[in-house]
């Protein structure tokens, strides 16, 4: 990694890289400046959505730590300015500054008239929250065109949706439909910060390079770091809410396992079945440690602290066998077992914190635990990357200059791409004024996959990280759950769903040619990585 995008990742951050000499043993890397970038962004903005849930919980109830998990939230914003800055310089961070932290306090605005029942102010502040979105797009595209104000904006209005959403079902006491919620939320601005960061390695291609790391292995980088992150914070949320008995125990702790099962899902994948289980067997067995943790504290039974310490400590020699077993190679018992200390420790330094009213560093650790369990996901990813070379590396990607070319005619159905032709079994059309092209063709072509659902007349394509949803007569769909006006109904058309040409080339960043001689259309595209991958990095250009 080059020093300066080493200084950028680190002072984002704010935190020590973990396991240097276990990840520059293995063979290929996770790393490049585009996926630090990539994992810095979705870090930082993945801890907002869940420092913003804490924070809005904590202000409805008037809890006494408010103010400190309120300062962790604005912390967090600092770090996302100071990012914003490393790329884009003082000025930009400074007005990014001010932008972010003036939607935080709208949330805190909705909060405060909650709290006092002031259904005017709730819909002052959610209309605050709407126009926000608008100036924060134009910021955005501002500083870099290929962000466009109003995708941007309506990906926000998604953000404010969820956090307002798991707020009042927290306050009107759905306890599960505010995790559920709380969850998606995460999810939601960890997809924001990938695409956020995609536009600035487009932006500066020399600057943030992919070399060295391949999409699949940054993929799978991200969705290890992400769940494994989100097990910080949710425990720390978990155990907060057990020492104070509070009604929405069970709904956090169900949270904090369904994340498990996300791991264990991430585990199967690579590993089979009977491995998903022997890890989900042993990840639960620790969360169930913690429990005991707060039992015994608020037993005050010293004894029992100690001898669940005694197998938090002990768990992670379990755990580093486990991984040793399955990849030897590349994962030790010691260095695993040294890395979970820390990550017991820092749970447990802000539990004891928040027992002893301590909040600022009860918040301090909480940060240190989301932070820490990224840098174990970027440990394991680069023993698994290493493990299966030919699972997580790109194959004859092409360069950064090779275009790509689908040429399809009126009428016609063959269907031309990069110069080798294949026959569809239904051809783009004409009606009302716009030109349709079969969606499944178009998509499969270029390497993404289409599912469909007759009963409801729904495809699915997906790309990546990305997942596109259109409905047959509907003149909208939905880009990673945020709707998108398409200006004209997707139609069914010979079996086959047809979308409107204009719409999908926009939407995927295509240029446009077309031949009036021969009722012919021409479509190319840059492509940095291989067909299908790049085709999620422009979904909300």
């Amino acid at each position: 990694m080059k020093p300066m995008i080493r200084t950028f990742v680190t002072a984002a951050l704010g935190f020590t890289l973990l396991f240097p000499a276990m990840a520059s043993a293995h063979t290929y890397s996770i790393k490049s400046g585009a996926s630090d970038l990539r994992i810095t962004l979705e870090s930082l903005l993945g801890e907002h959505a869940e420092l913003a849930v804490i924070a809005m919980q904590k202000g409805v109830d008037g809890a006494a730590d408010f103010n400190d998990a309120a300062a962790a939230l604005l912390a967090n914003g600092d770090d996302l300015s100071a990012a914003i800055g490393s790329v884009y310089g003082a000025d930009a961070a400074k007005a990014f500054k001010g932008l972010w932290n003036t939607h935080i306090g709208f949330f805190v605005d909705y909060v405060t008239a909650t709290a006092k029942k002031d259904e005017a102010g709730r819909k002052v502040a959610l209309d605050k929250l709407e126009r926000y979105g608008t100036d924060f797009g134009a910021f955005l595209e501002s500083a870099n065109p290929n962000l466009k104000a109003a995708d941007v904006a309506d990906g926000l209005k998604a953000h404010v949706s969820q956090l307002i959403e798991a707020f009042n079902d927290y306050v009107n006491k759905d306890y599960a439909g505010a995790y559920k919620a709380d969850r998606e939320a995460y999810s939601h601005m960890m997809h924001f910060g990938h695409v956020l960061a995609d536009a600035i390695v487009k932006q500066y291609p020399d600057k943030f390079t992919n070399q060295g790391a391949s999409a699949a292995s940054v993929d799978l980088r991200s969705a290890l770091d992400g769940l494994l992150s989100e097990h910080g914070g949710l425990a720390v949320l978990a155990m907060q809410k057990g020492i104070s008995d509070a009604p929405d125990f069970d709904a956090a702790a169900g949270a904090l396992l369904a994340n498990s099962d996300d791991l264990t899902a991430a585990i199967i994948s690579v590993y089979g079945e009977d491995a998903g289980k022997a890890f989900k067997g042993l990840w639960n067995t620790h969360i169930g440690f913690f429990v005991d943790y707060v039992k015994a504290t608020a037993a005050k039974d010293e004894s029992k602290r100690k001898e669940t310490l005694d197998k938090l400590n002990q768990y992670g020699t379990d755990f580093g066998a486990f991984l040793e077993g399955a990849n030897p190679n590349n994962f030790k018992t010691a260095d695993i077992a040294g890395a979970l200390k820390p990550h017991v420790a820092q749970l447990i330094s802000a539990f004891d914190s928040y027992v002893n009213k301590d909040y600022a560093k009860t918040y301090a650790s909480t940060r240190e635990a989301y932070a820490h369990m990224s840098h174990t996901g970027d440990y394991l990813a680069a023993g698994i990357v290493a493990q299966f070379q030919d699972k997580f590396h790109d194959p004859k990607a092409p360069d950064m200059t090779s275009t790509m070319k689908i040429w399809l005619k009126i009428g016609s159905s063959n269907i031309m791409i990069d110069d080798k032709s294949t026959m569809m079994d239904t051809a783009p059309f004409m009606w009302e004024g716009s030109t349709y092209i079969p969606l499944r063709f178009l998509a499969e072509g270029i390497g993404a996959k289409v599912t469909w659902d007759q009963a409801s007349q729904t495809a699915w394509v997906k790309a990546g990280n990305d997942t596109l949803t259109f409905w047959v007569d509907k003149d909208y769909m939905e880009v990673n759950g945020v709707k998108k006006e398409i200006g004209a109904p997707i139609v069914l058309k010979d079996g086959r769903t047809q979308v409107p040409l204009r719409f999908i080339t926009e939407l995927l960043g295509w240029d446009v040619k077309w031949n009036e001689a021969d009722w012919s259309i021409t479509l190319t595209k840059a492509m940095a990585m291989k067909p299908g991958m790049d085709m999620g990095t422009h979904m909300h250009e």
